[in-house]
């Protein structure tokens, strides 16, 4: 069975390096965790090349735990989560800040992942998975707009001295 992939972009009016900074920062994990999802970050999270992100997910009364490694950490540029141990068969994750003109950037997240059960999980859950990853990033881009949209002023009094 060959993977799927999911791909999202989202225009960002800062840039690419700010965008990244704001990814690995101690807040942001959690952040971009939609409220309707029952999902617990478990310990810190840095991105930075090896380091493990750790997750609970609730399905019901049941617990799974997610653990993803960071690879490919490129500063400024883009990191990838896969997959250590968790509910997918396959899973990995890039995110990627595109520079676009000085204050502006794409950021891209392309998922590629498997449904456990081969082509039974495909047919059980495929739908539900994309529809699921749909809302989610449609959610994730949203905030992380909403997050840098003060990041001009923001550096405007840094440099003034004002902040």
């Amino acid at each position: 069975m060959s993977a799927e992939t999911f791909i999202r972009r989202v225009w960002i009016d800062a840039p690419a390096d700010e965008v990244f900074r704001w990814h690995a920062g101690p807040e942001a994990l959690q952040s971009l965790i939609p409220p309707w999802e029952r999902v617990e970050v478990a310990g810190e999270s840095a991105v930075e090349e090896g380091a493990e992100v750790r997750l609970v997910i609730r399905l019901g009364p049941l617990s799974v735990p997610w653990i993803a490694r960071i690879e490919g950490c490129v500063p400024g540029r883009s990191f990838r989560d896969v997959q250590v141990r968790g509910p997918f068969a396959r899973w990995e994750h890039e995110h990627r800040m595109e520079p676009a003109w000085p204050g502006a950037c794409w950021l891209e997240d392309r998922i590629v992942y498997k449904l456990p059960l081969g082509p039974l999980g495909r047919w059980l859950g495929g739908g539900l998975v994309r529809s699921r990853l749909e809302r989610m990033f449609e959610y994730r881009h949203r905030v992380t707009v909403e997050a840098l949209a003060g990041w001009q002023d923001a550096r405007r009094l840094r440099v003034s001295g004002l902040l």
